[in-house]
């Protein structure tokens, strides 16, 4: 745990513990939890189990050390350490069968606790006489440490609130960017085409009265698209109908859409819009790979290219609609561009095949 902490990963400029330092909830939500499994050794001990004695260090150093390291860590790692512990993308029977195992595991220790307690023992009274002496201790830990307990348990409610607002706020403002936004900066390109203007408003009125009233967010390929070739063939048709350029899109190997990878496809959506839009290409090419690990996305252009540094701050659409919705379904997105040569988004979501779809 230590090594976890103070070790950076491979490609990292710092370890986690650098950034921990500057993360004051998370240490005292680390020292908080740290207290309350001193209170049960604590007990314990009052037990006469003097076994639990030699795990006591390496209890509370990894207990404080998985909280800063999940708080911490990299995106990717935070949200493998997300699925160990609550693998909800998994198929409903590997749910239960886990939970049967917690059960079992939890009867075995109940049981085994329950043993060791009466044999070190003689008489029930001889056991009720500790037992009332760890109540009182127990009240006393509760009465000094409880205010604090329960305030650092408040404050992990409300950021864990403010961030999931955080996250629906963002992935609205990138739907509205995707759809109205778009919508809006080719009406001005095509103002003078009547024809065009009312073909653009009529498409966009259709999508915003569906996310509206039925619940299908503009620029969702779920209901329409089944597996990753299939989006990326939406991709290219949509984008060739509204943009008029050439979208020349291959797929290696396929599976099924879940949400991390439609968000992986609405943000190569996003950056074939931006190549249409901006490159001056004639082409843009979106190439699909499957792998059982993950799955990647490459939208290129041979237009005349850009520098990402010095994109405006009050252009969301890299930033927002591309970047930041991948990295919140742990996945990364990478944009290798420069004026005149051309620009290269590489979009990365991991997957785990056995779990999540069978390949074609």
């Amino acid at each position: 745990m230590i090594a976890w902490l103070l070790i950076p990963a491979q490609g990292a400029d710092t370890s986690i513990a650098t950034t921990a330092l500057a993360d004051k909830r998370g240490i005292a939500l680390a020292a908080a939890l740290a207290s309350v499994l001193a209170a049960a050794l604590v007990i314990a001990s009052a037990l006469h189990a003097s076994w639990v004695a030699g795990l006591a260090v390496p209890l509370l150093v990894c207990a404080a050390g998985l909280v800063l390291i999940s708080r911490n860590a990299d995106p990717v790692e935070r949200q493998q350490l997300r699925e160990f512990a609550d693998p909800a993308g998994r198929p409903s029977s590997r749910r239960r069968s886990r939970l049967l195992l917690r059960l079992a595991v939890a009867v075995l220790l109940l049981l085994g606790g329950s043993v060791a307690l009466l044999e070190g023992h003689e008489t029930t009274a001889a056991l009720l006489r500790p037992l009332a002496g760890i109540v009182l201790l127990v009240g006393g830990i509760a009465l000094a440490f409880g205010p604090w307990w329960l305030r650092i348990a408040r404050d992990l409610v409300q950021e864990r609130q403010a961030r999931i607002r955080a996250e629906e706020r963002a992935d609205i403002a990138a739907r509205v960017h995707d759809s109205v936004l778009q919508t809006l900066a080719l009406i001005q390109r095509r103002a003078g085409d009547p024809h065009q203007v009312i073909h653009l408003a009529r498409a966009q009125e259709r999508e915003l009265r569906s996310w509206l009233f039925d619940g299908r967010a503009p620029g969702s390929l779920d209901s329409e698209a089944a597996t990753v070739a299939d989006g990326v063939r939406l991709i290219q048709q949509d984008v060739e109908a509204q943009h008029g350029i050439s979208v020349e899109a291959v797929t290696v190997g396929d599976c099924l859409l879940d949400e991390e990878l439609a968000a992986l496809l609405a943000a190569a959506r996003e950056a074939t819009v931006n190549a249409a839009k901006w490159s001056g290409a004639d082409v843009v090419s979106v190439f699909a790979e499957v792998e059982p690990d993950s799955v990647s996305v490459f939208v290129r252009d041979r237009g005349r290219g850009f520098d990402p540094d010095a994109v405006p701050a009050d252009r969301k659409g890299l930033a927002e609609s591309v970047r930041a919705r991948v990295a919140r379904r742990g996945g990364s997105a990478t944009v290798r561009s420069a004026p005149g040569e051309g620009t290269e988004v590489s979009l990365v979501m991991p997957r785990v095949t056995a779990d999540r779809s069978a390949r074609r």
